[in-house]
């Protein structure tokens, strides 16, 4: 495994965030495919025998028991001080006007039931899940900003925004000396680069760490175009994100013939294409079979060639903004 630093800061991540939306009790929550606790333990456990140091969750996530199964298994599995663990806040999580959003009331409450779940002092990054825009930003960054003063939080993360917004917040935190923003967790694969043409330079410009979700695009990268899987079958959110633009198809299919051409599976490909991007630190990989882990892992060696990466991105063409 190889590791670098998320964006401009001192904290060492490997080059592979293992997403753990996957892990969750079913029937708790929206996500009807994911695993039980004895089924999610082995991949956190096959994680950290490869290297893997960056884990990713959040509140929402089936309920909170995503939480609850990853924090018991690193407990187990690993060392604390070595482990950088990652969750959000923003879903709803409770009834009522302050169950969800960002205002300073829910903030505080997440970051503690979240430590609760996840049986730790503190979280290594913090995330707002989504903006909030009925919460001026100034008392969403002043609480996140108490948030690591406390001790519960070691860094602050954004997702799945603007980047006007991304930037409004960046300069709302200097100007008042809070704490900023170190990564941004955006939607982005080969079949949804949009993030490619704001998003990204701001991100270097500033030293943001990326850390893109679907980086597989719900593994649409990593199989044959017409392949349904159960998940895909129940996956709500999911269906809004892809549409079935013949350019979509394209670029699978370049991703299938690359793969058979090296020898690597879909996923390697793919994967290795985006860790080749300046802007991306790690992307966040889900798991429901060793091997997506495997192959996750092993894409971090594989270097395609200028040739490769122009195919497969000569089929794109612009996508709706999806999301957010």
């Amino acid at each position: 495994m190889e590791y670098t630093k998320l964006g401009s800061t001192g904290l060492d991540v490997s080059r592979i965030c293992l997403g753990c939306m996957s892990y969750g009790e079913p029937g708790r929550g929206n996500h009807a495919w994911t695993l039980s606790e004895p089924e999610s333990r082995p991949f956190l456990k096959a994680a950290l025998d490869a290297g893997i140091n960056f884990f990713d969750t959040a509140n929402v996530y089936s309920d909170g028991s995503s939480e609850e199964i990853v924090g018991r298994g690193l407990a187990e599995f690993g060392n604390r001080d070595e482990l950088v663990i990652a969750t959000k806040v923003h879903g709803r999580m409770a009834p009522g006007p302050n169950g969800a959003g960002l205002s300073r009331k829910a903030i505080m409450s997440a970051i503690d039931a979240s430590l609760t779940r996840l049986g730790t002092d503190y979280v290594d990054l913090y995330q707002i899940h989504r903006w909030d825009p009925s919460v001026p930003i100034e008392e969403t960054l002043e609480a996140l900003h108490d948030v690591v003063k406390a001790g519960k939080a070691r860094y602050l993360g954004a997702s799945s925004m603007f980047a006007w917004q991304f930037s409004q917040a960046l300069y709302t935190a200097d100007a008042n000396g809070w704490t900023r923003f170190v990564s941004m967790q955006d939607h982005y694969n080969l079949l949804n680069r949009e993030e490619e043409r704001e998003m990204h330079a701001l991100c270097l410009d500033q030293g943001i760490g990326v850390i893109p979700w679907s980086p597989l695009a719900r593994g649409k990268l990593t199989r044959p175009w017409e392949t349904s899987t159960s998940r895909s079958e129940t996956d709500l959110f999911g269906r809004t994100l892809y549409d079935t633009a013949s350019s979509d198809r394209v670029i699978v299919e370049r991703v299938a013939e690359i793969a058979a051409e090296r020898g690597l599976s879909r996923a390697q490909v793919a994967l290795a294409w985006m860790l080749a991007k300046p802007a991306v630190s790690a992307p966040i990989v889900g798991a429901t079979k060793i091997q997506h882990l495997t192959d996750a892992v092993a894409a971090v060696d594989v270097s395609l060639s200028d040739d490769e990466i122009a195919r497969l991105e000569e089929p794109y063409v612009p996508h709706a903004v999806a999301g957010f």
